[in-house]
């Protein structure tokens, strides 16, 4: 039987929301008799392999790292292509092969690439989207800019990184206070689950939302405020062959901004499904809007190159009946299951697709040639290599 690898955890600032999300794809994948093995990277980066942190109550009771140091050692046998050698040495030695990765992450280290990158490099097998989407959705900046190249609406935006801040605040506050006027929205350019994210009426609150966005990232996106707001979002499912858009969602919340609180502890939290009274489904849209919406969400996962899952969030101004596509997740966290489950699409028909959509693009890619037959180093025989002038 094939071993299914789900990776979760991480360095980034969403690893608590990432181990909920792979418990949720664990546990599934096991009622529907597969074979799980569950990789955890810590805060600081370290892995541990077991079938023990298949279970929320291994992260959620105390003592959890004495339990970890059980489970670490592993180092990658980079010896075998096509699957993924974990050994551990030792008394018992141990060897875990992985025939097919499935990432949980979400944020840095993990869903924006990097992750990606490491099972191309050895063949192996993976669901969800490839490097170059996952690193372009990571970015907002990035993400605007391919919008507008696009045609697709988005709202204004300033940005810029850390060393531009320090050489050039007035400048940069001029052109902020100029191009985007009052209220506004300050993020991380790359990071998500609305950390680090602050409205600010005035100069002082904008300084200090500055800060605290630059404490997360090196860049940072200030965007015009949309005050009379339906936060909407739209999952998506396919590769560039067949693209399924779920039905929107409307998120509602209390605060001025759709906070991490209400995101994941409130109720339950609205982004994990289970905050019911904040969820409405479909979303109070007219019939027009809503197939607009739909299908630039499949134009939009087209258009980056996204594969298995994504979910496209649009900013909804109700004073002006106009909307903007907003951010791309390219793993939505718990994989939206609720959404999709209110679309029609149960939790084992999801993950069932999203293995195989993976199985697919690795047996197409085996179809490219990577490989250039050359005489150029037999023509380098006898030669030194040397550094021009």
């Amino acid at each position: 039987m094939e071993k299914i690898g789900v990776f979760f955890g991480s360095r980034s600032p969403e690893h608590d929301v990432s181990i909920i999300t792979a418990q949720l794809i664990i546990s599934a994948l096991k009622g529907m008799n597969k074979e799980v093995v569950p990789v955890y990277l810590s805060k600081k980066g370290e892995w541990y392999v077991g079938d023990e942190m298949g279970e929320i109550g291994f992260f959620t009771r105390e003592g959890v790292e004495d339990r970890l140091e059980n489970l670490g050692g592993y180092f990658l046998d980079l010896s075998i292509v096509g699957k993924m050698r974990l050994v551990k040495t030792g008394l018992f030695k141990k060897l875990i092969d992985i025939d097919l990765a499935f990432p949980s992450f979400h944020g840095l280290n993990g869903e924006d690439g990097t992750a990606q990158g490491l099972f191309e490099l050895i063949g192996l097998p993976y669901v969800g989207c490839d490097v170059a989407a996952s690193a372009l959705t990571m970015d907002k900046v990035l993400t605007k800019m391919i919008y507008r190249s696009a045609g697709f609406p988005t709202v204004e935006f300033v940005y810029f990184t850390g060393h531009e801040w320090k050489a050039n605040q007035t400048d940069i506050l001029v052109e902020c206070q100029g191009k985007l006027g009052w209220p506004l929205i300050i993020k991380p350019a790359r990071l998500g689950s609305s950390i680090g994210i602050t409205k600010v009426k005035d100069r002082d609150s904008l300084l200090q939302a500055i800060e605290v966005a630059l404490h997360y990232d090196d860049k940072v996106i200030v965007e015009r405020c949309i005050e009379d707001l339906m936060d909407i979002t739209c999952a998506v499912l396919g590769d560039g062959e067949n693209i399924v858009s779920s039905l929107i969602q409307e998120s509602t919340f209390a605060s001025e901004l759709f906070t991490y609180e209400e995101k994941y502890l409130k109720e339950g939290g609205s982004q994990l499904g289970k905050a019911e009274s904040k969820i409405i489904i479909p979303a109070r849209l007219d019939v027009k809007t809503t197939d607009e919406i739909r299908q630039m969400s499949a134009q939009i996962f087209k258009l980056f190159g996204c594969a298995g899952i994504a979910r496209v969030d649009f900013l909804y101004d109700r004073a002006n009946n106009k909307y903007y596509a907003n951010e791309i997740n390219t793993l939505p966290g718990t994989l939206y299951h609720h959404l999709w489950k209110k679309s029609g699409v149960s939790l084992e028909e999801l993950l069932s697709e999203l293995i195989d959509l993976a199985k697919k693009r690795q047996i197409n890619k085996a179809k490219i040639t990577s490989v250039f037959e050359s005489s150029i180093l037999q023509k380098m025989k006898g030669s030194k290599v040397k550094a021009g002038n």
